[in-house]
């Protein structure tokens, strides 16, 4: 990818940001890919999909542990869990043999999956030796009549979100736009309800949490053209011009799609959350505003009275349970505040949460959630959030899997709320699951167990106990 491109892409008119830094977004620093390179974004943000070949083009290193790295769930094909890398090595950079290996690489994908397409992620070795994989993808896609479309995404051109805002020009450079949506199945359609076509940008699927949600968008004769990237098959990106609405759940780097989508064919966006049942119903009234059918307008309203009454019913045991509880919410992106207004959902305080990986707008979300005082941690170090766990009197930490280990050596109550986790938090039918792992975390018995001395120890006169 040429600077002038990636360089370009550290502007989003769409973003709020954007207006106050002329710049747009901060550049990346030393260090800044610790927590992800572009690579990785990419990657991350594609992999969903869920009937594609993605082939990593360069060291084995970089494909990581590819099977089930992520906890993305599908309703149909499994390839996506499959890792594939052409595995580099350095006789293959000094021989000039790369991108010979990436053909036959593409060529053996082909012919042990037939896949849908082929996704062909750059790497840091492989841009810095100038492979063209571009036009190694080209030749092979004539050659072999498949779409074979490069993600250019090297680790050292930015950090993982920088790498989400790679992967979506990647498909609207080369997938998006390039076929028409089928007709509405016979199956699908009701008499007297128009069924509209819209699009998820940034939903993916984690722990099958969206299958709390899609059951509600049916019923709405809403059709989901395609998500990006849960649970999505090729062909459905391909259609994604063509829906009347679009909403950005996630990954805020993905806004160019949204943005691109509306400047090219004209499709509205917004941008919103399935966290919490206050968001959710959020979620429905703002597609039916965009798309402004009175007849969806209604039966949204009367399907949100419904949802709520039940999630209510379903909420009330646990709100009095959680009641009052403090939360130290460690996470990036949306989560830093969608999780926040779910948690408030259910009475409980957040006494800080997590900005490292948050944008500008995704701080302002929190501000107003959480009041103009609202205390965000950038520094994820064990140190810094043990100390933030104790100053606050925090009740729980509610973070990522790496941050799993330290909470229970601290003995820490500790919710994974990333994408490792296995449980889906999403939608009306969601709440009650987040209540009740959360509940269940905090009033486990094994945390006083494990804080209470040894039968074998005394105190001392400090209160501190002494083994003889």
């Amino acid at each position: 990818m040429k600077h002038a491109d990636i360089q370009a892409l550290f502007n989003e008119p769409a973003c709020k940001h954007n207006d106050k830094e002329k710049s747009g977004c901060a550049r990346p620093k030393p260090g800044a890919t610790a927590g992800g390179c572009a690579f990785d974004g990419a990657q991350i943000a594609l992999l969903p999909i869920a009937d594609v070949a993605h082939i990593v083009h360069g060291p084995i290193a970089c494909a990581g542990s590819s099977w089930e790295n992520r906890g993305t769930r599908s309703t149909g094909p499994q390839l996506y869990r499959v890792g594939m890398t052409t595995d580099l090595t350095e006789q293959d950079v000094i021989m000039g043999r790369s991108e010979a290996r990436l053909f036959h690489a593409i060529k053996q994908a082909i012919d042990d999956h037939n896949p849908a397409a082929v996704f062909v992620y750059s790497t840091c070795v492989t841009a810095l030796i100038g492979d063209d994989f571009e036009a190694v993808c080209q030749a092979a896609s004539a050659r072999y009549g498949l779409p074979v479309v490069p993600v250019d995404a090297a680790g050292f051109y930015g950090t993982k979100n920088m790498g989400n805002r790679f992967a979506g020009e990647a498909m609207f450079t080369h997938v998006i736009g390039t076929r028409e949506p089928d007709p509405v199945p016979l199956h699908a359609q009701r008499p007297g309800i128009r069924v509209h076509d819209v699009n998820l940008i940034g939903e993916y699927n984690i722990a099958g949490e969206f299958f709390h949600v899609a059951p509600l968008f049916d019923e709405l004769g809403l059709r989901i053209l395609s998500t990006l990237s849960g649970d999505a098959r090729f062909a459905e990106v391909q259609t994604m011009h063509r829906a009347e609405a679009t909403m950005v759940v996630c990954a805020k780097a993905l806004l160019n799609v949204a943005r691109k989508l509306n400047e090219t064919w004209g499709v509205p966006f917004f941008e919103g959350s399935f966290y919490g049942v206050r968001d959710m119903s959020n979620a429905l009234r703002e597609f039916a505003r965009l798309i402004g059918d009175a007849d969806l307008a209604a039966r949204t309203e009367a399907l949100i009275a419904r949802e709520e009454a039940a999630a209510n019913a379903l909420l009330s045991p646990w709100r009095e349970r959680l009641k009052g509880k403090r939360v130290l919410l460690y996470t990036g992106g949306v989560k830093s505040w969608s999780i926040v207004s779910a948690l408030q959902d259910l009475g409980m305080e957040v006494v800080a949460t997590g900005t490292k990986k948050s944008t500008e707008e995704d701080k302002e979300r929190i501000r107003e959630l959480m009041g103009p005082d609202a205390r965000m941690i950038d520094d994820g170090s064990p140190k810094a959030l043990l100390s933030a766990y104790r100053d606050l009197s925090a009740d729980i930490l509610i973070a990522g899997g790496r941050n799993l280990y330290m909470a229970l050596k601290s003995r820490i109550p500790f919710l994974d709320i990333n994408q490792e986790r296995e449980f889906g938090y999403a939608g009306y039918a969601g709440m009650p699951e987040l209540a009740r792992q959360l509940a269940l975390t905090i009033e486990n018995p094994v945390w006083e167990a494990v804080r209470r001395p040894a039968p074998w120890a005394r105190e001392n006169a400090a209160g501190t106990p002494v083994v003889d």
